[in-house]
This record gives structure tokens, C-alpha cells and sequence, in this order.
């Protein structure tokens, strides 16, 4: 099924299937979309700050970047990017939306260049756009739906496969395999 995971059970039932032997799910971005400039996924161009998986949603990394309090995008940065200089991110780009808003991904890269850490510029930002992008796509809340849907829909026996690329994907994943929930927590 080529939709949102957090759609997983609905587009099971729109096919008549009830349960299913196997769920494999592949939560990275294609190189298709990074590939797309106008996307704004991509650190190599200047773009638009999108970001979005789904065009129709009205809510981009523009809509992020320049209407979310000061606060909000901190802690966007922190737990999503991991970023240990997320404070410092986030005063430059208030202080910059401040005098115009951030409309591209070239500004963006523009506002937060003295944050690089010396020699990770290309991992720098790969983690702050991640973050947006995260944030943008609510990744973890439909990771975590799906999750959860799956208990619905795999049959007894059956498998349940996901390939992560970054630790909060893994982190939540092992978690919830290992223990039923998201916390890591046994029951």
C-alpha cells in the first residue's frame, strides 16, 4: 500500500483483507524526493521549504520555520534533529524571520550557517532538515500508529518487518516490538 502508514488499517479494509501474514515497511525518504528541488528536501538546492510527503497538506517547513514560537522550535530541533545546539539554531532563524520571513531552503542554510560545527556542515544539516521534515509529516506519530495497527492486522505468527534509517525511527520500533509500547517500558 503506497499511502501514509498511519492509514495502514483503512486501506487493508478498502481491500476487503481483514488480516494480513506480513507488514513491511520502509519508513525512508526516496532519493526521488530528494532528487525534486522543488520539494525542498534536499540540502543541495535552493527551494521552497516544503518538505511535505503529501502536497495537499497546507502545513510546510515554512509554516515551521516562521510561525512556530521560539520554544516550539527549539525543542523541534532537540528531539527531532538532535541537535546539541538547538537553542543557538533557534535565535538565529527568530532573529532572522524577524526581519523577513524564511521562504527557502537556501535562506534556511543561510540563517543557520555560523551554527555548523567545524568540518559537519553536510551532517549538520542533514539533522536539521530532518527534524523539519519530521515535524512537517508528523514521521513519528504515524510510525506509531502503524505500530499499533499492526497488532489489528497481523495474523498470529505473522511478521512484522520495519527498516529504519535514523535512531528515533529505531529507537521507537525496538521499543514497541520489544515490550508493546513506545516507552521501552516492560508490562
Amino acid at each position: 500500500i503506497n499511502q501514509n502508514f498511519k492509514y495502514l488499517k483503512n486501506f487493508i479494509r478498502l481491500h476487503q483483507v481483514n488480516e494480513v501474514d506480513g507488514i513491511i515497511a520502509d519508513l525512508g525518504v526516496s532519493s526521488h524526493q530528494f532528487d525534486q528541488a522543488e520539494r525542498g528536501f534536499s540540502t543541495r538546492f535552493s527551494a521552497p521549504l516544503d518538505m511535505r510527503m503529501n502536497k495537499n497538506q497546507p502545513f510546510t517547513a515554512a509554516t515551521v520555520v516562521n510561525s512556530y514560537s521560539e520554544e516550539k522550535l527549539n525543542t523541534v530541533f532537540r528531539l527531532y534533529g538532535e541537535l546539541k545546539n538547538s537553542f543557538q539554531i533557534t535565535k538565529v532563524i527568530v532573529n532572522k524571520r524577524e526581519l523577513a520571513p524564511i521562504q527557502t531552503t537556501g535562506e534556511l542554510v543561510e540563517a543557520v550557517e555560523k551554527c555548523f560545527p567545524p568540518h559537519k556542515k553536510n551532517k549538520f544539516l542533514a539533522m536539521l532538515f530532518q527534524a523539519l521534515r519530521i515535524e512537517v509529516n508528523d514521521e513519528l506519530g504515524a510510525l506509531k500508529e502503524m505500530l499499533t495497527q499492526s497488532l489489528e492486522i497481523l495474523k498470529v505468527g505473522g511478521r512484522l518487518v520495519v527498516i529504519s534509517y535514523h535512531s528515533l525511527e529505531d529507537r521507537l520500533v525496538k521499543n514497541f516490538i520489544k515490550t508493546g509500547n513506545f516507552e521501552g517500558v516492560p508490562v
